[in-house]
């Protein structure tokens, strides 16, 4: 399941490209914060090539940065929150929120941990590294995702997935960084945040079938939350 768990086929529903909008905007929100210009502020810049590339309408994209920024009579503020727990079966979860209620969130995640074990702060988080996720895709033929991490200055990476995009790992420091150094080196950057990474991952062959259907089931009610904004998850694959 990688650094970062997807659903199975959400991002060929209509719906889920809605919610991927509503997420963008919250992000673009919260990163507008620290200055509307993205070439001042480069995590405004990673997030606005990210809504760029799904085709994000273009006044939802200045309506977001305004209201992060303060401008205008519709300023909003979302809080960054991570709930730490276990999924079924003893996978280690970590959900990332960006919420203008944690007294509405926090209750909600009670509710939706309750087929799992919700922790405190620490109890999980010891297990995952913060780093820098990069998902980029070969723009020429033959592009070479191991050269390519080294030259662009990434800690490791994750070789192609079904979709053909690999995964490139890097010091939190060193996101912005990589992020333009890849396109020169063949790949063609889709996405580019900071997250978790797990640092002793279960092997889903451990797990029966069955399991892996609940901790699917689970980790899909978690992210069908509004708050949620990533699921980062102890399972190898």
């Amino acid at each position: 399941m990688g650094a970062q768990w997807k659903a199975k086929g959400k991002e060929l529903a209509a719906n889920a490209k809605g919610k991927l909008f509503g997420k963008l905007a919250k992000e673009i929100m919260v990163a507008a914060r620290s200055g509307a210009d993205p070439s001042l502020n480069s995590r405004l810049r990673l997030v606005l090539e990210q809504a760029r590339k799904v085709s994000m309408p273009k006044d939802t994209l200045e309506r977001a940065i305004k209201k992060g920024a303060g401008i205008g009579a519709d300023a909003v503020n979302f809080e960054h929150v991570i709930y730490e727990g276990y999924a079924p079966h003893r996978v280690a979860v970590m959900v990332e929120c960006l919420t203008d209620n944690v007294n509405r969130t926090a209750p909600e995640m009670r509710v939706l941990f309750r087929k799992g074990q919700l922790g405190t702060s620490g109890s999980v988080s010891w297990d995952f590294d913060h780093v820098g996720l990069i998902e980029a895709e070969p723009a020429v033929a033959g592009a070479d995702a191991e050269l390519a991490a080294i030259e662009a200055g990434a800690q490791d990476f994750e070789a192609a997935d079904e979709d053909g995009s690999s995964l490139f790992i890097t010091a939190p420091t060193d996101l912005d960084l990589v992020s333009r150094a890849l396109p020169t080196h063949g790949f063609t950057v889709l996405t580019a945040k900071l997250g978790y990474k797990p640092k002793n991952p279960i092997d889903p062959a451990s797990l029966s079938a069955e399991q892996l259907e609940e901790v699917e089931a689970f980790l899909a009610a978690i992210d069908g939350n509004d708050d949620v904004q990533h699921v980062y998850v102890g399972l190898g694959g």
